[in-house]
């Protein structure tokens, strides 16, 4: 039996495309949000699931960064980064200067918010579940809209394409994680994801804990931080770091880290995605 894979979905989203690449086999399961995916790898539902995580443009994607630091029974075993291009699609015949509304997901319209000021400053701009939703959107609107979504999403909603490329950057690109219950063997070619708090805010906190990483030569790839929603002033911090949970070294910062706050999570180890790889 095939493995379930939950995404991001509907059909037709970049995360569906990031995961036939990284399945090709898989029976895909789409779901409406990260945290229904994240629920569905947690109940047994799918195997794996498959989630942005942070974009090139717009940032960490906070509703997994959210699910990572509160859902303790998941795991990261996988990473993937793709090139994204953004379209512009309305319905058959719909030209440019009738336009009204323009409709996507927020990291999409995020993305390509030069494009929109500039040729349409006038329309309004409406948030959408995900870029394939915002096609359903306009295909159902009795106003003049359009869609920013992948080319494929045209394909499958019969729609037509006005304009492409249209992200501010060529070089958008969103890192996707896969979800698990547990994340990946050592590979000699990983990273390893972990967020961690302090009880106390006093001077040298955060300076010891990066000292532990340092002392021993392991190169932090990532560090950012998260209110932790139970008061003003308190975060969370996020860190991706080169090298497997299970390397002599990282095993002994990842101690030493633990002595010195007051909640530490591992989110797992996972072969470390080459960008090179995106043009392969």
């Amino acid at each position: 039996m095939a493995k379930v894979l939950a995404y991001l979905g509907p059909p037709g989203t970049f995360t569906e495309a990031a995961a036939i690449r990284y399945d090709g086999s898989a029976q895909l399961m789409p779901l409406m949000s990260i945290f229904a995916v994240g629920a569905a790898v947690r109940s047994g539902m799918a195997q794996e699931g498959m989630v942005p995580i942070e974009n090139s443009l717009e940032g960490s994607v906070n509703d997994t960064l959210d699910l990572l630091i509160n859902e303790r029974a998941l795991c990261l075993r996988y990473e993937l980064a793709m090139p994204i291009e953004h379209c512009l699609l309305v319905r058959p015949g719909t030209k440019a200067a009738d336009i009204q509304a323009v409709y996507s997901h927020p990291q999409a319209l995020g993305q390509c918010r030069s494009f929109i000021e500039r040729c349409f400053p006038k329309a309004q701009v409406i948030a959408a579940m995900s870029t394939v939703a915002a096609v359903e959107e306009v295909k159902s609107s009795s106003g003049i809209s359009a869609a920013i979504a992948p080319e494929r999403a045209a394909h499958l909603h019969g729609m037509e394409i006005l304009a492409r490329g249209i992200q501010e950057s060529p070089n958008n690109m969103t890192r996707f994680v896969v979800l698990s219950t547990q994340d990946h063997p050592p590979t000699g070619e990983d990273k390893t994801s972990l967020c961690f708090s302090f009880a106390d805010d006093k001077a040298g906190l955060l300076y010891s804990v990066m000292g532990e990483f340092a002392l021993r030569g392991i190169n932090l790839t990532k560090v950012e931080s998260r209110p932790t929603k139970e008061s003003l002033g308190r975060y969370i911090f996020l860190v991706d770091l080169e090298g497997h949970r299970e390397d002599p070294l990282v095993k002994e910062a990842l101690n030493g880290v633990g002595k010195m706050v007051s909640n530490l999570r591992l989110f797992g180890s996972y072969p470390r995605w080459r960008t090179s790889l995106t043009n392969q």
